[in-house]
């Protein structure tokens, strides 16, 4: 069950359990804090997820096409 949710987790941006694991915070007190966050600000975190999960997506394009060997540079 821990494995499907952490595939679903990452395939659907993972941005709380990117931050949770790196700084070794709880991935649902990250989630809350976000939500709170959110209702306190009017939605602007929702903004800064959004380029944060772009920008992990394109990281993940780049990592995996350096180990592509059909790719030449």
């Amino acid at each position: 069950m821990n494995e499907l949710r952490k595939m679903i987790e990452y395939n659907l941006f993972g941005v709380c359990t990117t931050i949770g694991e790196r700084f070794s915070i709880a991935t649902s007190r990250i989630r809350l804090y976000f939500i709170y966050l959110s209702f306190l600000t009017f939605g602007s975190p929702v903004i800064i997820y959004f380029i944060v999960a772009f920008w992990m997506n394109v990281k993940r394009y780049i990592l995996s096409s350096k180990r592509n060997p059909f790719w030449h540079a």
